[in-house]
């Protein structure tokens, strides 16, 4: 049995278990508790994503929430109007999606309830499964008024075509379990409490390739996904950033006329 990794104990909004074979999973929470999405989160999957990738022990990963959430809302915590800020996002928005592309293990994602905020993170997986009560929704942008640029016009765009995705992100669609199975974004729908034993039943038939050619299957099959994310995500987040300092002068000039 190989020794416990000390980054499993190095970030606040993750917990990793993993078997003697080798299958990761990690739940990502907020005190335990469901995600309410913020900068501890951004921050933790740059680096966590990096430590999983670098780690040989981890033969599949598994991704999942807590509770009935997978990640529903946010508070984010992070002025925008200070510009170390803002390049703080920038240099993590780049890598996030990145890191986990780069993870060179199959990934299952088992989304156990709503994601409405970076729904990417599960959706992303090589195999996506989801509860009978999940929704899919991209709520921080254009509902809040923020321009969708730090990775989710790629994947949306990629996963539901091309007019289906503009269409999701420029009306805050919100698509149920069986809308998301029906499109192509999920592939199979369960109740909540069989989603992570029907997960691990996939993780545990990967196992049964040889190493080396799961490893590069995974390789093989984000290679278009790694060069879409690595193409629009910079240049993404540029105009995220300014639409956000537009909205925030907006906002200023409207106090000082009131």
């Amino acid at each position: 049995m190989a020794k416990r990794p000390a980054y499993f104990d190095k970030y606040q909004t993750i917990a990793f278990e993993r078997t003697d074979s080798g299958i990761l999973t990690i739940r990502i929470h907020s005190d335990g508790g469901p995600v309410v999405y913020a900068s501890n989160h951004h921050n933790d999957w740059v680096h966590a994503f990096f430590d999983i990738s670098a780690d040989r022990d981890n033969k599949v990963l598994i991704i999942t929430g807590t509770g009935d959430e997978f990640i529903a809302t946010e508070k984010w915590d992070l002025p925008y109007d200070k510009v170390e800020h803002w390049d703080q996002i920038y240099w993590e928005g780049k890598r996030v999606l990145q890191n986990l592309l780069d993870i060179d293990i199959p990934v299952i994602g088992a989304i156990n309830g709503a994601a409405h905020v970076h729904a990417e993170i599960g959706v992303l997986s090589d195999i996506t499964l989801c509860s009978d009560n999940a929704s899919f929704r991209d709520l921080p942008h254009v509902p809040g008024g923020v321009v969708p640029g730090d990775g989710v016009h790629v994947v949306w765009l990629e996963l539901l075509g091309l007019n289906r995705g503009r269409y999701f992100l420029l009306t805050g669609q919100t698509l149920s379990a069986k809308e998301a199975l029906d499109l192509g974004v999920v592939n199979e729908v369960l109740p909540r409490e069989k989603l992570l034993a029907r997960a691990m039943e996939h993780a545990e038939n990967l196992l049964r390739m040889p190493e080396i050619a799961r490893r590069y299957t995974r390789v093989v099959l984000t290679n278009r996904l790694k060069r879409l994310v690595q193409e629009g995500t910079g240049y993404g987040l540029v105009l995220e950033g300014a639409g956000i300092q537009d909205a925030l002068q907006n906002m200023t000039e409207i106090r000082g006329k009131a």
